[in-house]
């Protein structure tokens, strides 16, 4: 009797732990969707779409590129944060969405809250570039020429509130120079505006112009980021010129987040797959082309990320006075 007992004990148990474990091992079984809140063909766009080819091939299963533009990101973040937590609908998340919890006066969801960080996927470069037949060879050179004509340096960047229009309102502060930030339309709007001598400067991803700068169309007087960027090794970063800079760094970044109360063995089975993605050299060298450098993180990583980039555009956009929207 006993013997039976154990026995149906044991059938008990195995039936109880049977969905938690077939959890666990039928992910995925369907298409995962990645929302990208930009549309197709930009660097976000070609980033999700390599990394999903990639993930896709070692999960053996499909990832669809859903492109949702618009509104600062909003539509996107609100689909994924209403979507089931069950790992089948990511977000692409990036720098943007940091600059909209202080941007926009409500939002339909708070990042920190309403979605579960999965990892970094690549970080991409910013550049503070003039034209070719600019008097400003160095951006020391700038730097001397804004202490010396306080407000009459004009920064070109895209649409405010964008991240380059926050960097160009960070690096001024930083540096401790009056300069106008002139927004226009877009990125072949500000390189127009450049070469044709409207603008003394402008401030702008390194991908949409590295071609003009190679070309020489464009002169790049340094990038932003913590370390040279890879396809510009000759150009210096800004923290190098030192002094109020030597500190200053600002980089854009894509990464994965999927719905709040998403499984952890999911969150953690994404992040595995990533890690192991991102490691990949052929992944490595199609983001390299796009001039993103491949970046892995932690959840725990990524949200910390977060966390800080929100704090920070935040404070920028408080003391550049930028209406909330």
């Amino acid at each position: 009797m006993d013997k039976q007992r154990r026995n149906s004990l044991a059938l008990i148990g195995a039936a109880l732990a049977s969905p938690w474990a077939a959890a666990q091992g039928d992910w995925p079984a369907k298409p995962i969707r990645i929302v990208v809140p930009f549309g197709a063909g930009g660097v976000a766009d070609l980033t999700a779409r390599a990394v999903g080819q990639q993930l896709g091939e070692q999960l053996k299963q499909s990832v669809i590129i859903d492109n949702r533009p618009g509104a600062g990101g909003v539509t996107a973040g609100s689909l994924v944060a209403q979507a089931e937590p069950d790992g089948y609908t990511l977000l692409l998340m990036s720098n943007g969405t940091a600059v909209s919890e202080g941007l926009f006066r409500k939002l339909p969801f708070q990042a920190q809250k309403d979605f579960a960080p999965i990892s970094l996927l690549g970080t991409f470069d910013i550049a503070l570039v003039v034209a070719e037949n600019s008097k400003f060879r160095t951006l020391a050179d700038l730097l001397a020429y804004a202490k010396a004509n306080p407000g009459k340096l004009n920064l070109a960047t895209v649409a405010v509130g964008s991240t380059q229009n926050l960097a160009a309102e960070l690096f001024k502060s930083t540096a401790g120079v009056s300069a106008q930030v002139v927004p226009f339309n877009g990125t072949p709007a500000v390189v127009t505006a450049l070469r044709g001598g409207e603008v003394d400067a402008a401030i702008e991803i390194l991908a949409p112009i590295k071609s003009q700068v190679t070309a020489r169309a464009l002169r790049a007087l340094a990038t932003f980021g913590e370390k040279r960027a890879n396809g510009l090794p000759d150009v210096p970063t800004a923290a190098e010129t030192g002094g109020a800079l030597s500190k200053f760094h600002v980089a854009s970044w894509n990464a994965l987040a999927a719905p709040a109360k998403t499984p952890q063995h999911v969150v953690q089975r994404l992040n595995r797959e990533l890690q192991k993605a991102l490691g990949n050299a052929e992944l490595k060298k199609k983001l390299a082309d796009l001039n993103v450098e491949a970046r892995w993180s932690t959840p725990d990583d990524l949200g910390n990320l977060l966390a800080s980039e929100t704090q920070r555009w935040s404070d920028v956009i408080e003391r550049a006075k930028i209406p909330r929207q």
